[in-house]
C-alpha cells in the first residue's frame, strides 16, 4: 500500500513537467447529404479560439491544455451545433465530427444552440441528451447507462441492486433501446424475461458518443414502446491509429481497441469480465453471479454518398449458488438461508447483431436496417440446492427475432422534413418448463409448459414536419400501425393505427411551450403469447384474445434556456392512459401488480381487460458544462393505478410518487473533479401475504415462500428510499498515454430502507421447520410463521483505474 501511494504522489510531482498540448480534430458536413461544409466556423466556446473547415469539411484545433472543452460549429444556412465535454489528451488527437442541419433560413446573426438541449420537431418535449463525459463521471453510476438515467426527471430509483428501468410510473418491459438504430432487445445483464432489467449493464461506454432518451413524444419510427425509448448513439472508429483503453471497475475488468482497418474502414472492439462473483463469494452473499459481455462497430464508407455499418452485442451470464449460508449467529443468517431456497441456478446468454447502410441524396438519407437478436434463458431448482434430487423447477426458453427496416428522411422546401418507411419481423419463441404453482382455492399445482410461437409482423411510419412565423411556431403530425398473425384481433394495421401530433411555439429566444400527444401500443411479451400448457392444442391467450396494450400519452411543459450559458429549466405534466393491459387470470390482478421478479414473467393465462393510468409533473433545472461546473435537478412527481378484479384502480407496483436527484460536479485544478448525487424515491406499493395458506405444510414444502394475498393488493408500502452518491477523479496525461484513477462510493451514509418482510417458518436447531399441529392429518398441518426484517442498501466503495495507449 505504501508503494502505491508513493508512486501515487510521484505522478503528481511529475504531471506538471510533461508536455501539454492536444489536438481536437474532425468534419464539419451536411447531415442530410454527408456533404463537406467548407469554410465553417470551429469554435471553443468561452474563448476566442477557432479555426473554419478547409474544402474538404476537415478543421483542426492545435495547441490545447489536456482537458475538457465545449466546440461550436456554425455557418449561414445550417443550424448551430454545440459538442460538449470533448476530452484532449497527449496520447491521442480527439476527433469529433459535425452534422449540421439544413435550416430554409438565412441567419443574420449565429445563436449558438447546444446539442444537450436540442429539441427536434417530431419530439419537443420528454426529450435529453446525454453526453459521453456525462455517462463516465456520473457518481455512483460505475459507467452504467442504466444507472446514470436516474438522475433525469421521471426516472425512478430502487434499493434493490437491479437496474430495472422505471419511467414515469410505467413497467421495466415498457421501454425499448437501439443501438445506432438497431434494436437491442435488453441492455443489461440477467435479464428478467418478460421485463427487462437486471444487475448490471452489457453496453461498454467507451463505444458511446451520446445517448438520445424519451420518455415521451417517441419518433414515428420507433415502435412497441410505452414509456421510453433510448436512442445510444455510438462513435466511430479511429481513423488515423490503433489505439487501446485497459480499464478495473467497480465490477469487472475490460480492454477496449479501436483503429483503421483499411482506408475506408474503421473498427472497435471491447470484451469484458466481472469478478463480481469473488466479491460477493468474500461477502458471504448466497448467489454468485459471473459475466462476460462483447461489443463491436464496423464501419466501411464506400464513397462520401454510401456507408455501412454493422454491429453486434453479447453477453454471456452464469448465475451460481453460494450453498453456505453462514453460521446461524450471523445477522444474515436466515434472510440468506430464505435466498438459498428460493433462487434458481441461472445460465443465460444473448446477442444482437445487426448491419445498417445508407444512402445520402442531395436532400435526404435512405437508412436500410437488418439484425438479429437472440436470448437463451436456462433456470432451474433443486429441492435444498441437492442435485442428486430431481427438480423442483426446470425453465427452458429462447426468443429470436429477425429484423428489417427501410427509412427515409427528406428535407423538403419551405422548412419542411418528411419521414417515412416500413418494417418486417419474423420472430419464433420457444418455452419448455415445469414448476409447481399455488392456485388460489386449489392449492399447489403442478404446471407443465411446451410451446412454441412463430410470429411475422410488419408495420408502417411517417411523420412530417413544418415550420411557421420566422420558425417560432413548429407544427407535427405522424401516425405508425402495426400488425402481426398471431390472432385475427392482431392482423388489421387499422386496429392498431398510431397517430400523433406535436406543436412548439417561441414566445421569446429563450422561453418556448411545447406539446405532444398520441397513442402508442406495444406487442404483449412473448412469455404471454408463447404460454401453452402442456397437452393444450392452441395458445389459451390467442382464445382469450389476447391483443395490443393501447396507451394513450398527453404531455405539455414550458421551457427556458440561457444558451450562452448551457443552462436550461423546464416542466413539464404528462398523462397516460393504458388500455388492454394484460390481467393475469389466475391471480386477478394486471400484470403490472406483479412487480420485477427475479426470473420470469407472464408465463400464465391472461385477458387484454385491465386499465390503467399515470400522471404527474416534472421540473428540471440542468446546467451543462460551463466553466468547469455542471449539475442537474429533477423533482418528479407521478401517481401510477392499476385496475384490480373489481375494475377499482389501486396503485401500481410502480407508484413512487415523489422523486428526487441532484447532481453535481465540479472541475478542479490539476485535473481533479469531485462530483456527487442524492437520490430519494417515495415508498412503492406491495402486497401482504396470506400468511394462513402460506404456512400449509404441502405449499410450503413444494415453493419454500410465502402466497400474497391478492385481496389486500398493494395495500402496503415499502420505506422511502434515498442515498448520497460521491465520486474523485484524478487525470494524469503523459506523452504516449493517459491515467484515470476514480474512487467511488455508493450510499455514503450506508442508508438502509426497509422492504416487505420476508415470511418464513420457525425452524429448530437443525434447520428444519417446525410443524404447529403434528398431530393433524398431513393435508392440515401447518408450520409456524416467523417474519424476516428485508432491508437494501450498503456503503460500496469502488476504486477504478482507466488506461488509454
Amino acid at each position: 500500500m505504501k508503494q502505491i501511494i508513493v508512486i501515487f504522489l510521484l505522478l503528481i510531482c511529475l504531471q506538471p513537467l510533461l508536455a501539454q498540448t492536444g489536438i481536437i480534430k474532425g468534419r464539419v458536413y451536411d447531415k442530410t447529404s454527408n456533404e463537406s461544409v467548407p469554410l465553417a466556423n470551429v469554435l471553443i466556446q468561452g474563448t476566442s479560439s477557432g479555426v473554419t473547415s478547409d474544402l474538404d469539411g476537415n478543421y483542426k484545433l492545435e495547441g490545447l491544455k489536456p482537458g475538457l472543452y465545449n466546440v461550436i460549429v456554425s455557418y449561414v444556412g445550417y443550424e448551430p451545433l454545440t459538442l460538449f465535454e470533448i476530452e484532449v489528451t497527449n496520447a491521442r488527437q480527439a476527433i469529433a465530427d459535425f452534422g449540421l442541419v439544413p435550416t430554409a433560413s438565412e441567419l443574420e446573426e449565429v445563436e449558438v444552440v447546444a446539442e444537450g438541449f436540442y429539441k427536434s420537431e417530431e419530439s419537443p418535449v420528454s426529450v435529453r441528451t446525454i453526453g459521453l463525459a456525462e455517462v463516465k463521471r456520473n457518481p455512483g453510476g460505475n459507467r452504467d447507462i442504466s444507472k446514470v438515467i436516474r438522475s433525469l426527471p421521471g426516472v425512478a430509483s430502487t434499493a434493490s441492486f437491479r437496474n430495472d428501468i422505471l419511467i414515469r410510473g410505467g413497467a421495466p418491459n415498457e421501454n425499448r433501446f437501439y443501438l445506432d438504430g438497431i434494436e437491442v432487445p435488453n441492455i443489461n445483464h440477467f435479464a428478467t424475461q418478460g421485463a427487462s432489467g437486471g444487475p448490471v449493464g452489457m453496453i461498454n461506454v467507451d463505444f458511446i458518443r451520446d445517448v438520445e432518451f424519451y420518455s415521451g413524444a417517441f419518433p414515428a419510427a420507433r415502435g412497441n414502446a410505452l414509456s421510453s425509448v433510448m436512442e445510444f448513439k455510438q462513435k466511430d472508429g479511429r481513423n488515423d491509429k490503433l489505439t487501446a483503453n485497459l480499464i478495473l471497475g467497480a465490477s469487472d475488468v475490460g480492454a477496449t481497441l479501436e483503429g483503421p482497418l483499411t482506408p475506408k474502414s474503421s473498427f472497435i472492439f471491447s470484451a469484458r469480465r466481472s469478478y463480481l462473483q469473488f466479491l460477493f463469494k468474500a461477502l458471504g452473499l448466497p448467489f454468485l453471479p459471473t459475466y462476460n459481455d462483447f461489443q463491436l462497430k464496423y464501419k466501411y464508407k464506400f464513397d462520401q454518398k454510401n456507408q455501412l455499418s454493422i454491429i453486434g452485442l453479447g453477453a454471456i451470464d452464469d448465475f451460481a449458488i453460494n450453498d453456505d449460508p453462514g453460521s446461524p449467529d450471523d445477522e444474515d443468517y436466515e434472510r440468506n438461508l430464505y435466498i438459498l431456497d428460493n433462487i434458481p441456478i441461472q445460465k443465460q446468454w444473448n446477442y444482437t447483431f445487426g448491419a445498417k447502410y445508407e444512402h445520402f441524396r442531395d436532400n435526404s438519407t435512405i437508412t436500410l436496417v437488418a439484425s438479429r437478436n437472440m436470448l437463451n434463458n436456462d433456470q432451474f431448482k433443486y429441492p435444498g440446492n441437492d442435485e442428486s434430487m430431481p427438480k423442483l423447477f426446470d425453465y427452458e426458453s429462447q426468443e429470436i427475432e429477425n429484423k428489417f427496416r427501410a427509412e427515409v428522411l427528406t428535407y423538403l422546401p419551405a422548412d419542411m422534413v418528411l419521414t417515412y418507411g416500413a418494417g418486417y419481423e419474423f420472430a419464433k419463441y420457444n418455452n419448455r418448463s415445469q414448476e409447481p404453482r399455488f392456485v388460489p382455492g386449489t392449492g399447489i399445482t403442478d404446471f407443465n409448459v411446451s410451446s412454441l410461437l412463430e410470429m411475422h409482423k410488419w408495420g408502417v411510419f411517417a411523420n412530417i414536419s413544418k415550420k411557421f412565423f420566422d420558425q417560432r411556431l413548429t407544427l407535427s403530425a405522424g401516425f405508425r400501425t402495426d400488425a402481426n398473425d398471431y390472432s385475427e384481433s392482431m392482423n388489421n394495421l387499422a386496429e392498431q393505427f398510431s397517430p400523433r401530433f406535436s406543436a412548439s411555439y417561441d414566445l421569446t429566444k429563450r422561453f418556448s411551450l411545447n406539446f405532444n400527444t398520441g397513442i402508442y401500443y406495444q406487442l404483449p411479451t412473448y412469455t404471454t403469447l408463447g404460454y401453452r400448457p402442456e397437452g393444450s392444442e392452441d395458445f389459451p391467450n390467442k382464445q382469450n384474445e389476447l391483443t395490443y396494450i393501447r396507451n394513450r400519452h398527453i404531455v405539455g411543459g414550458v421551457a427556458y434556456t440561457v444558451n450562452e450559458r448551457n443552462f436550461k429549466i423546464s416542466l413539464e405534466g404528462f398523462h397516460k392512459k393504458y388500455s388492454n393491459y394484460p390481467f393475469s387470470v389466475t391471480n386477478q390482478i394486471a400484470l403490472a401488480n406483479l412487480g420485477a421478479d427475479f426470473g420470469v414473467i407472464g408465463n400464465e393465462e391472461v385477458t387484454s381487460t385491465a386499465e390503467g393510468r399515470a400522471y404527474g409533473l416534472e421540473f428540471l433545472a440542468q446546467q451543462k458544462f460551463y466553466r468547469g461546473f455542471y449539475g442537474i435537478l429533477a423533482y418528479t412527481f407521478v401517481k401510477s393505478e392499476f385496475t384490480d378484479n373489481t375494475g377499482e384502480f389501486v396503485p401500481s407496483s410502480w407508484d413512487s410518487r415523489h422523486l428526487v436527484s441532484l447532481t453535481m460536479g465540479k472541475k478542479l485544478g490539476r485535473n481533479w473533479e469531485i462530483g456527487g448525487r442524492w437520490l430519494f424515491s417515495g415508498g412503492t406499493p406491495y402486497t401482504p401475504y396470506d400468511v394462513e395458506a402460506s404456512m400449509q405444510k404441502e405449499q410450503w414444502d413444494q415453493r419454500n415462500q410465502g402466497v400474497l394475498d391478492y385481496t389486500q393488493l398493494n395495500t402496503e408500502r415499502t420505506a422511502n428510499f434515498h442515498q448520497l452518491d460521491v465520486r474523485v477523479d484524478k487525470n494524469f496525461y503523459f506523452s504516449k498515454w493517459s491515467l484515470n484513477l476514480y474512487f467511488d462510493i455508493q450510499n455514503l451514509y450506508s442508508y438502509e430502507v426497509e422492504q416487505q418482510p420476508i415470511l418464513s417458518v420457525e425452524r429448530d436447531a437443525n434447520g428444519t421447520p417446525i410443524v404447529a399441529n403434528p398431530d393433524a392429518p398431513v393435508s392440515e398441518q401447518q408450520y409456524i410463521p416467523k417474519f424476516i426484517e428485508n432491508t437494501s442498501g450498503q456503503l460500496l466503495p469502488t476504486l477504478g483505474v482507466i488506461v488509454e495507449l
